[in-house]
């Protein structure tokens, strides 16, 4: 969740969070698709879910910590298996690949493979 005492007083965190949001409207499938290619991955219809669920918690909720939004995903994808079955269709990691697949700036903390974060 966004800390709204960073918004009070500090102009330049508004303005580059409201740069950021126009930025995520102007994102687009076709935008995904190319970045898929370029990252090895044909996108499915569980790709899709992931990514478009990565989307609305980002809308929602703002940046997340990866520690957060890795057992989120988990959590939500525990029924298909878990972080077993994100990296089936994430190989290189489902919050950076996934995160990038969907426009969205991949969590300043994602430097453990493990919460899915790659180059």
């Amino acid at each position: 969740m966004p800390d709204i005492s960073k918004f009070i007083g500090d102009e330049s965190v508004y303005s580059e969070c409201t740069e950021h949001l126009l930025d995520l409207e102007e994102w687009n499938e076709d935008m995904a698709v190319a970045t898929a290619t370029d990252e090895a991955i044909v996108m499915t219809a569980e790709h899709w879910d992931v990514v478009n669920f990565l989307r609305e918690h980002y809308i929602e909720n703002g940046p997340t910590s990866a520690r957060s939004l890795n057992a989120i995903l988990e959590e939500r994808y525990a029924p298909k298996g878990g972080r077993k079955y994100l990296y089936t269709l994430f190989p290189n990691g489902p919050i950076g690949q996934g995160s990038r697949i969907g426009g969205l700036p991949v969590p300043d903390d994602a430097t453990n493979p493990s919460f899915g974060y790659s180059l």
